[in-house]
């Protein structure tokens, strides 16, 4: 007996994973406009562009240094806080025998 389409159609292979964002993806992505984009490129902190034939594409891993550099420049990195699993210390006092 033959196979259905459906038994064909799940045999195919994933699709390749897209590795790269266009200006205007890059820009929807971060909320912010093509305007400032381009004003951001100008002051030279922008994230890093490559050339593919007429395009110009922002890979994910400079998007995500752009991002991180943005935290840092801002004030909002790590800054050397240290986070761990423990909850924070009781610090309220009974009093009136309320704790």
């Amino acid at each position: 007996m033959p196979k259905s389409r459906t038994q064909f159609a799940a045999v195919s292979p994933p699709p390749t994973p897209r590795l790269a964002l266009s200006i205007r993806e890059f820009c929807e992505a971060h909320g912010i406009s093509e305007g400032f984009f381009y004003k951001l490129k100008k002051q030279g902190e922008g994230p890093r562009e490559m050339k593919v034939g007429a395009r110009t594409l922002i890979s994910f891993e400079s998007a995500a240094e752009w991002r991180l550099a943005q935290e840092n420049r801002h004030g909002r990195g790590n800054r050397g806080v240290r986070f761990d699993d423990r909850p924070a210390p009781d610090t309220r006092h009974i009093t009136d025998g309320v704790p």
